[in-house]
C-alpha cells in the first residue's frame, strides 16, 4: 500500500509515518523543508517538500496513493485563520479528486459539528465540508480533544503568577483531554484497516477530568502543590494573549474556542458519540512531560 501524510514530521504526523513504515508500507511524508523530514526518511519515507497551499503540488504527491492522512498545518501569520483552514481543505478536496484517491483519514477536532462559534475548530468543521463534497470518496474524520501540549502555554503562567487557567474550565466541568501519540495510533488503525465506509467521524481521548484536577496533577509533577485552576473572562483572556504577543486574528479566535468550551458547545457531540476506548497517555503522564518543559530553559511553543 502506498499511503501519503501531510503535516510533516509533527506530533501526530511522524509516529504515525513510523508505524506505517514499520507494517511495510510505502509513505510518501509532505513537508516544508527537508531537515524538519530526516528522522522519517531515515526511517524509510521518502519525503515531497512544498506547500498544502499548492494544489498542483497536491495533485502530483497524492497521484498513485491508495489512501492519504490530511491535516492542516497551523498558520499563525493568517488574516482570516478559518478562512485558511477551509482553503486548505478546498485544496485537499481538490487534489484528492484530481488524483483519484479512494480513502482519507482527515484530522479534524471536537467541536468540528459546528460552522461557527469555535475559533479555529470553526474552519475544520468547513474543511469537513469541502472533503465530504467528494463522491466516490471514503472518509474518516478524527475529532481528537483538546491537546495535552496546548496546556504548556502555561508554563509562563505558572512562574510569573503561580496559577495555570483559561477562559474554560473550572471545578465541577469535566474536561476531555488527549495525547497526539493516541491520536496517531487511531490515524494509522484506520489508515491499515481501510473499513470504515462513508463520511465517518471518529472521536478521540486520553483522559477526562477537571481543570482543577489538571491544575493539581501539574502542580505536584512540578513541586507546586495545590496548583490552582483560575477562570478569566474572555476579555481577561485576550488581553493575556495579546500580552503575550499573539497576533489579535489568533488570539481572538483562541478566545472564542475557550467561550465555546466553557458553554460545553463545543463538546456537545462529543459526549452523544463518546468513545468506547480511551488513549493510554493520562494526564499524570503527561505531566511528567510538562515537568520536564518546566524545569528546562526550552520555552514552550504555546497554543
Amino acid at each position: 500500500m502506498k499511503y501519503v501524510v501531510t503535516g510533516g514530521a509533527g506530533h501526530i504526523s511522524k509516529p504515525l509515518t513510523l508505524q506505517l513504515l514499520k507494517a511495510g508500507h510505502l509513505v510518501t511524508v509532505i513537508g516544508r523543508s527537508e531537515a524538519n523530514l530526516k528522522d522519517v526518511v531515515d526511517a524509510g519515507a521518502t519525503a515531497a517538500i512544498g506547500s498544502v497551499e499548492d494544489v498542483e503540488f497536491l495533485n502530483a504527491t497524492f497521484t498513485g496513493a491508495n489512501a492519504v492522512y490530511t491535516m492542516v498545518p497551523p498558520n499563525f501569520g493568517a488574516t482570516d485563520w478559518k478562512g485558511y483552514i477551509e482553503q486548505v481543505g478546498k485544496n485537499y478536496a481538490a487534489a484528492i479528486k484530481a488524483a483519484e484517491v479512494k480513502y482519507v483519514v482527515n484530522l479534524s477536532s471536537i467541536g468540528a459539528h459546528l460552522y461557527d462559534g469555535c475559533g479555529p475548530v470553526s474552519g475544520i468543521h468547513r474543511a469537513e465540508l469541502a472533503l465530504n463534497s467528494l463522491t466516490n470518496v471514503t472518509i474518516k474524520h478524527l475529532r481528537p480533544a483538546f491537546f495535552y501540549q496546548n496546556l504548556l502555554a502555561n508554563v509562563g503562567l505558572i512562574k510569573q503568577a503561580g496559577i495555570m487557567g483559561g477562559n474554560y474550565g473550572g471545578e465541577g466541568k469535566t474536561f476531555v483531554i488527549v495525547d497526539p501519540t493516541d491520536i496517531a495510533a487511531v490515524a494509522a488503525e484506520e489508515l491499515l484497516d481501510l473499513s470504515f465506509t462513508g463520511h465517518s467521524i471518529r472521536y478521540i481521548a486520553s483522559d477526562e477530568l477537571s481543570t482543577t484536577d489538571i491544575a493539581k496533577t501539574i502542580g505536584d509533577a512540578i513541586g507546586k502543590p495545590g496548583l490552582p485552576w483560575v477562570v478569566f473572562t474572555d476579555d481577561q483572556s485576550l488581553q493575556g494573549m495579546l500580552g503575550a504577543g499573539l497576533p489579535k486574528e489568533i488570539a481572538t479566535n483562541y478566545v472564542e474556542m475557550g467561550h465555546a468550551l466553557s458553554s460545553g458547545l463545543m463538546t456537545e457531540d462529543y459526549w452523544k458519540h463518546r468513545p468506547e476506548t480511551f488513549g493510554k497517555v493520562k494526564m499524570a503522564d503527561f505531566a511528567k512531560v510538562f515537568a520536564a518543559i518546566y524545569n528546562s530553559d526550552a520555552q514552550p511553543a504555546g497554543h
